[in-house]
């Protein structure tokens, strides 16, 4: 008989459980579809490509957004070789490390599209510059997701957020809509916060999702104010430049802090 009601229990607590995942995802649908309901369509726009600095050295094109963009391929390759090899990273789960992994990879690959990009800015080319940055926020989100709640949640929304990279950057390209790349530059900014605060860490060191979050928020904000941080820095460097090694930064905190960390909280998968 105790056996037969630990069975039940169990299954209250799996149904339960997928009963929370499935209103999580529903609300997440039902968010979107307001969202994109209550906004106007975004359409390419040539002042997009027109950033403050311009200046060519040495026959590069915005010389200083290209070279500002190598310190993330300076991260981001050592930074997947050391996740693959789970030999010095604080991972527990293989939901982590495929998410590290996806942010890694992406990381290092926005080295190669952001500079591509900015060799030559137009509609044709900012895709590249897109994909990798949209592809590090969604991992960093679903890491978040598997770390403090749960990993089966966790590894769903990495797929399903990987998955909606790609729609939203098949929309762009072919409605000229640019409302769901908007997105994911701006719920990182509000979901990764309220993650933290909301849940407990498992790991120690969790100071320095705090630390890469505030590097994060201050690349935003460098890339609104671009042309004003290009004239108070007296034509030195632009605010556009300066987001690229915020954003660099992210990667770097958190290695430091991946490198370091050890479980605080033992939590089921």
């Amino acid at each position: 008989m105790r056996w037969a009601w630990d069975q039940q229990q169990l299954l209250l607590l799996l149904l339960r459980g997928r009963e929370n995942r499935g209103r999580v995802w529903a609300g997440a649908i039902l968010l979107w579809l307001l969202l994109m309901l209550a906004t106007p369509r975004i359409s390419h726009s040539h002042a997009f490509h027109l950033f403050a600095d311009m200046r060519n050295f040495l026959g590069v094109p915005n010389t200083l957004n290209v070279l500002t963009t190598f310190p993330f391929l300076l991260v981001g390759v050592p930074g997947l070789v050391l996740c693959l090899s789970g030999c010095c990273f604080g991972i527990s789960l293989r939901g982590e490390m495929w998410g590290w992994a996806f942010f890694y990879a992406a990381t290092a690959t926005a080295a190669f599209g952001s500079a591509y990009y900015h060799l030559r800015p137009d509609d044709d080319r900012v895709v590249w510059d897109k994909l990798p940055m949209m592809t590090s926020a969604s991992s960093l989100l679903s890491i978040l997701v598997i770390e403090r709640i749960d990993e089966r949640m966790g590894i769903s929304c990495l797929s399903s957020l990987i998955t909606l990279v790609l729609v939203s950057i098949a929309c762009e390209r072919t409605f000229d809509d640019l409302r769901l790349c908007m997105m994911f530059h701006i719920v990182p900014c509000i979901a990764i916060p309220a993650l933290l605060f909301l849940f407990p860490p498992k790991y120690t060191h969790s100071r320095f999702w705090f630390c890469a979050t505030g590097f994060y928020l201050l690349a935003r904000f460098e890339a609104i104010a671009d042309k004003k941080i290009y004239s108070a820095s007296r034509y030195i460097i632009s605010g556009h430049s300066l987001e690229h090694l915020c954003l660099a930064m992210v990667p770097i905190i958190l290695t430091v802090m991946l490198w370091f960390r050890s479980i605080k909280i033992a939590r089921d998968s």
